[in-house]
């Protein structure tokens, strides 16, 4: 995963990261440019001013950044983004679903109210009083329990969905117990040794790549990235978008993004995102990721109609993470999830297209889906082993505003 954005599922390519943790549709790229531009000088001293305070300082909080936030108060900017993703997917609406249309030229409307961003404010009123009155305040009920990916909540029962064969989720958080899934050690196992055998894997320092990156963020056009990787959890990417460069950084232990079209030039990623980042850095050393996780169990399932394994990894007070293996023992998709203000929302990452460097096979491809966006790397070339500037991995400088296009 790249980027961090919000929307539906229409129109995807002429939408484009605006104020408040919104997509806004627009009709040409000159006008996104300049609009996105003005978020990122307004945004730009909020940045620089976190920047300046140190690590350890709190992240900017919603309501510091974003304007007329009523509820969805005291949470980072991050997850202020991903509750967006989960109002996008429990009514697969995009954000000019709910915010005024009009935003062409100022990103201060979006900070208007409507009828729908008053109706959602009840509604989250609503689920936490249910939760809280049904379910001693654990969140049992989400927006999505009832919507379903529908705008409005179905009243009339389905005989289709009631008659057909239940769709089962690869995704699904609740693993059960499989008595004939092979143990995680041999899982594991047979992970490394697909990969290239425990000598080789012990000896990956580290590796620097090329290729193209394309995602919502470039208008779905490839453009060209490069990515950092260090044992034994430190990862970069910097995509050369049109607007400027979008940096991505795991250092070890803080994650940032520094990029003209999110919502702040520097935002620094907490909670789920925050482990995210280091899990995928992660993926690269398979005896780091399965050290990150106290429990394991396992189960199968089937993706495009081809049969997996399924690891799952908790840690207390902490959401899970699905690992899946083909057959040849790869790992082919990993699913993580992070906790929002109304609910756990996922991250699934396909790996694909492994090729062998120098007795090591890495995945040349992956694509990252989650609820605000989706985004594919492609690489070209991987060279293994290799000597990487520390200040590679250091806390990217805020991104200036975007180039005009």
């Amino acid at each position: 995963m790249f980027g961090i954005l919000s929307g539906g599922r229409e129109d995807r390519a002429e939408e484009i990261i605006h104020n408040e943790g919104e997509i806004v549709r627009f009709g040409s790229r000159h006008v996104a440019g300049s609009v996105l531009k003005t978020v990122a000088v307004c945004l730009f001293g909020v940045a620089v001013a976190t920047g300046q305070a140190g690590q350890a300082q709190r992240p900017p909080m919603a309501e510091e950044v974003f304007k007329n936030v009523q509820i969805l108060k005291g949470i980072p900017v991050d997850e202020f983004m991903d509750t967006m993703g989960m109002f996008a997917a429990a009514t697969s609406l995009n954000c000019t679903s709910c915010h005024a249309s009009d935003n062409t030229n100022t990103w201060d409307k979006f900070a208007l109210d409507t009828p729908l961003k008053q109706t959602a404010r009840r509604m989250m009123n609503m689920v936490s009083t249910i939760n809280k009155e049904n379910f001693k305040g654990v969140r049992s009920v989400t927006c999505y329990t009832c919507h379903h990916g529908d705008q409005r909540p179905k009243i009339v029962p389905s005989l289709i969905v009631q008659y057909s064969a239940p769709v089962e989720d690869p995704n699904e958080i609740e693993i059960p117990p499989n008595t004939k899934t092979p143990p995680a050690d041999e899982i594991f196992a047979k992970y490394i040794q697909a990969l290239g055998g425990a000598e080789r894997i012990g000896n990956l320092t580290g590796f620097v790549a090329k290729g193209t990156y394309s995602g919502y963020e470039t208008d779905l056009a490839k453009v060209p990235v490069e990515v950092y990787v260090k044992a034994p959890a430190q990862r970069t990417m910097i995509v050369h978008a049109l607007f400027g460069d979008s940096v991505r950084v795991f250092d070890g232990r803080s994650a940032w993004v520094a990029s003209a079209d999110k919502p702040m030039p520097l935002m620094p990623l907490t909670g789920g995102n925050l482990e995210g980042a280091k899990l995928e850095a992660m993926v690269f050393f398979p005896a780091q990721l399965k050290q990150a996780f106290s429990q394991w169990r396992g189960t199968s399932t089937s993706i495009d109609d081809r049969e997996v394994q399924v690891l799952q990894g908790t840690n207390p007070r902490q959401p899970p993470v699905n690992l899946y293996f083909d057959q040849s023992g790869l790992l082919v998709r990993l699913v993580r999830f992070v906790d929002t203000a109304v609910g756990r929302v996922p991250t699934q990452i396909d790996y694909s297209d492994y090729r062998d460097v120098r007795g090591i096979k890495l995945p040349f491809k992956w694509t990252a889906t989650w609820t605000d966006g989706q985004s594919t790397a492609e690489l070209n070339e991987i060279q293994i082993n290799v000597s990487i500037d520390g200040a590679k991995f250091a806390r990217p400088a805020p991104a200036p505003p975007p180039k005009e296009n």
